[in-house]
């Protein structure tokens, strides 16, 4: 036997393992399940081990089946982990032991199980509870790369008023906002009420009233005045005790997808987000059920182009962000791009705009997928 090629161990030979965890405590459960199935689907099994494990709106992590089938909307049906956990009761518990990277399966009665280590997380989880920093502070304890932000670009990202913040220190415009925190709507809500009425006095109505730590445009009201307001401010507050509330932005919606190479980030050719005429902004059922297609690409000018890609970028850098973002615009009548947000694990389902814009940019669903645990597997847990 050549001494130039020497046997490799079980452990040398063995594929990358990926655990793709997906579902969560926030109210965008369903659509990260939605998004873990197209992911599931689209990941290279000759070239990675994947584990799928679910998180369920209790917390409970759990083992769920390798079915990307059963993770789709149906009809206006949403799916959840509890449909797709193998046992009611077991539980996956990842060590916290940084040398390790083991994770465990319980259950009650039974003797624990190792399932082996995970060498990256391909976390597709949205909102709190996995796309705000807490996932990826407990990836970043026990040792285990990631794809995607490490804990402050996610918290971040994920928490518009700071988000907002961060990108008017590095010059990037946002638009007009105002906060309510908790204690100023539980302690004296007319003082609320006065402070948005300064606020729309300021820039008009209507006014977004948001979660500002929400996604997928849920818990969102349009409010053309003082009827229905507080209303709208409970329906945000069931999905976060802080709100945003934002003034309204004539011009068109662009989009832009960033995601990390070896030579640093590019920018993908930017979409549009056309207005759905059954409804009055692009809110859940807009962006979910009722979805109009996007324009890919934007239909801009050269320099338009350009220049939104330039912005995208500068947006990545500027919340520290890793793997991937995207970043959305408004176009404005004046002809000047305002930055809205960026979400730094943008939805992955087959309708969403992100991997439609790489695919666009040439980076196919699959390269997409790989690229993004290729880059998680090139970096070190920990400061960097």
């Amino acid at each position: 036997m050549s001494s130039d090629n020497p046997p490799q161990s079980p452990e040398q030979s063995r594929k990358p393992r990926v655990a793709v965890v997906f579902g969560g405590r926030s109210s965008e459960h369903a659509i990260s399940v939605v998004t873990a199935g197209a992911v599931l689907r689209a990941i290279d099994r000759t070239k990675y081990d994947v584990l799928p494990i679910g998180i369920a709106a209790d917390g409970r992590w759990a083992l769920t089946a390798d079915d990307p089938e059963r993770m789709a909307i149906t009809g206006r049906e949403l799916p959840s982990v509890a449909q797709l956990a193998d046992s009611p009761d077991g539980t996956v518990v990842l060590s916290a032991d940084p040398t390790s990277r083991e994770i465990v399966y319980t259950e009650p009665g039974a003797v624990p199980k190792a399932l082996g280590d995970v060498d990256v997380v391909f976390p597709v989880l949205h909102g709190p509870y996995g796309e705000d920093g807490t996932l990826q502070g407990l990836l970043e304890l026990a040792g285990v790369p990631y794809v995607g932000s490490g804990v402050l670009a996610s918290a971040v990202g994920q928490d518009k008023e700071y988000m907002k913040r961060v990108f008017t220190s590095f010059g990037l415009a946002v638009g007009p906002y105002e906060v309510i925190r908790p204690r100023e709507w539980e302690n004296d809500r007319d003082a609320a009420r006065r402070k948005i009425a300064d606020f729309a006095g300021d820039h008009g109505w209507p006014l977004f009233i948001k979660p500002a730590r929400g996604g997928s445009s849920m818990g969102i009201t349009k409010v053309d005045g003082f009827d229905g307001l507080d209303e709208a401010i409970e329906e945000a507050r069931r999905h976060d005790p802080k709100i945003i509330v934002e003034a309204l932005l004539r011009g068109r919606e662009i989009e832009c997808g960033v995601l990390e190479f070896e030579d640093g980030p590019r920018a993908s050719v930017p979409a549009e987000i056309p207005p759905v005429s059954s409804h009055d902004f692009y809110d859940f059922e807009a962006k979910y059920i009722d979805s109009s297609p996007g324009l890919v690409p934007a239909p801009l000018t050269a320099e338009q182009t350009e220049r939104v890609r330039e912005l995208a970028v500068r947006a990545f850098d500027a919340a520290s962000c890793e793997g991937l973002v995207r970043a959305d615009f408004f176009l404005c009548e004046d002809g000047e791009f305002v930055i809205n947000e960026i979400n730094t694990l943008p939805g992955f389902t087959p309708i969403s705009m992100y991997p439609r814009m790489w695919q666009e940019s040439g980076v196919s669903y699959p390269q997409l997928v790989d690229l993004l645990v290729q880059a998680a597997l090139r970096r070190t847990t920990g400061l960097r």
